[in-house]
């Protein structure tokens, strides 16, 4: 069966370097002292509905002073570079719930928030618990390992800085159409393969009777835009089944590449959380990672970001493979 192809380079805004974005900066948008009184006063109002938090509306938590800038971000996010991040919420001055209500109010407004995991978790929590990153099924945003460069199960992923590491813990991103571009420029034999189907082990987060495994390509093109889903361990990982596919020599060069040029310093660009910080990202143009971190003795300092999986159907980015919460997370 035949896929269909670019017929040259990625060329669309989502296709950028590391370096490129740094030095422009364009895509960090600071909130005023006036938007997050705004954000805290929408809160109040969809308190005040007596409904619980996951049964809020966008009509519950009125913004209009922010539509503007968040039309702003989500063009960005889709049909722009495919990432932002807020700065300047006054983490430090609320409490946890309130926090995870005022991010849950603004994540309304983006999309619609998906389970991250069979629990149905609609807000994840990413802390170390002490799991051991090497054990099968351990999901790595629970440690303090490093996670390499993958995507997640959702349209829009999104960071909330609560608290931030002692040291590490950087959120390393890098534009999914620019690997595609190095490919192409590099190995265009493997092109193809990026658009047969790679077998992703379910991490154990499947049903019975269900195979714990999924099919699904690393690239897709739609005639506009290239979508990417990627997460590299998973698709090794697969392959304990003795029933699943076995990977072809192809299939495994074309992992080690995208790997090895995710990581080139010439295309990457690094983000060190501040508290307060919001970062968005379209999983379908941008991989993301998370270097390994130190952390804070005290337990009330130690790293603490919460996280939203949103669907925002006008992306056509995502599609149910991909929202079944087997993903990584951070």
């Amino acid at each position: 069966m035949s896929h269909p192809l670019p017929d040259g380079p990625i060329l669309t805004p989502d296709a950028w370097t590391g370096p490129a974005m740094a030095a422009e900066g364009g895509w960090l948008q600071p909130l005023s002292p006036a938007e997050t009184d705004e954000l805290l006063a929408a809160r109040r109002s969809a308190l005040s509905t007596g409904k619980p938090m996951r049964d809020w509306t966008r009509a519950d938590f009125p913004l209009p002073g922010l539509a503007a800038r968040i039309a702003g971000w989500l063009a960005e996010l889709d049909r722009g570079r495919g990432f932002v991040l807020l700065r300047g919420f006054p983490v430090e001055a609320h409490d946890e719930t309130t926090l995870a209500e005022v991010y849950w109010g603004l994540g309304l407004h983006l999309g619609r928030a998906i389970s991250q995991n069979t629990d149905g978790d609609l807000i994840g929590h990413i802390r170390d618990t002490g799991a051991d990153p090497a054990a099968y099924g351990v999901r790595l945003y629970k440690t303090r390992a490093e996670q390499d460069f993958h995507t997640d199960g959702a349209d829009i992923i999104g960071l909330f800085c609560l608290k931030s590491a002692k040291s590490g813990g950087v959120s390393r991103i890098v534009s999914s159409p620019a690997i595609f571009n190095r490919m192409l420029a590099e190995r265009s034999d493997l092109i193809p393969v990026l658009f047969e189907p790679f077998p992703f082990d379910t991490q154990g987060q499947h049903k019975p009777g269900q195979r714990p495994w999924f099919d699904l390509p690393i690239c897709r093109w739609d005639g506009d835009r290239l979508r990417t889903f990627f997460i590299a361990w998973y698709i090794r990982e697969s392959q304990q089944h003795a029933e699943t596919p076995r990977l072809t020599g192809a299939q495994q060069e074309a992992l080690a590449f995208i790997e090895t040029t995710a990581n080139d310093p010439a295309l990457y660009l690094d983000m060190s959380f501040q508290p307060g910080d919001m970062q968005f990202l379209k999983n379908a143009a941008v991989l993301h990672k998370r270097t390994e971190y130190e952390d804070w003795p005290e337990p009330e300092r130690r790293r603490h970001l919460l996280r939203l999986w949103l669907v925002e159907e006008a992306f056509s980015a995502g599609d149910a493979a991909l929202r079944k919460g087997v993903a990584p997370g951070e």
